[in-house]
């Protein structure tokens, strides 16, 4: 399935879009990818001489993959007017975040999150990435409101 029209919908734009690609989307979950580009702003000062992704924007790409990509096909699946996701409105809640090693630049991330709940139009989820090797890099809880 074709999840492209859901990633061109979010309110980002480079550099802060930190969706490359949606490979599943269903009523419980969601599963994306994103690579941190070499060049990004933020390794210029974090860390000198030994760069490392910001936990806020590992942060970031779980919520813009495991809530707000997920919460725009759930508001689909709920029968919203479609035409109207352009016009989406995000506002996270909550977050926590366990981190637990780092991402270097030039490395792919997977983004797994799995629905907690989602009535009002607010969503939580449990929201785990791993690095290529499959190791767990960060989990936590990311809750969020949406409307459009």
């Amino acid at each position: 399935m074709n999840y492209n029209s859901i990633i061109s919908s979010l309110p980002y734009t480079k550099p802060f879009l930190f969706v490359d690609e949606i490979l599943q989307l269903d009523p419980e979950g969601c599963i994306g990818f994103y690579t941190f580009p070499i060049d990004s702003y933020f390794y210029q000062g974090h860390f000198k001489n030994n760069p490392v992704t910001p936990g806020v924007i590992l942060t970031e790409c779980m919520a813009q993959i495991g809530v707000v990509c997920f919460g725009s096909y759930l508001l689909q699946e709920n029968k919203q007017d479609a035409s109207s996701f352009n016009d989406i409105q995000i506002a996270l809640s909550s977050s926590q975040v366990d981190f637990f090693i780092p991402v270097y630049p030039g490395e792919q991330v997977k983004v797994v999150s799995k629905k907690q709940y989602f009535r009002f139009n607010k969503l939580k989820c449990t929201v785990e990435m791993f690095n290529e090797e499959g190791e767990l890099v960060c989990r936590g809880a990311i809750a969020g409101m949406m409307k459009i």
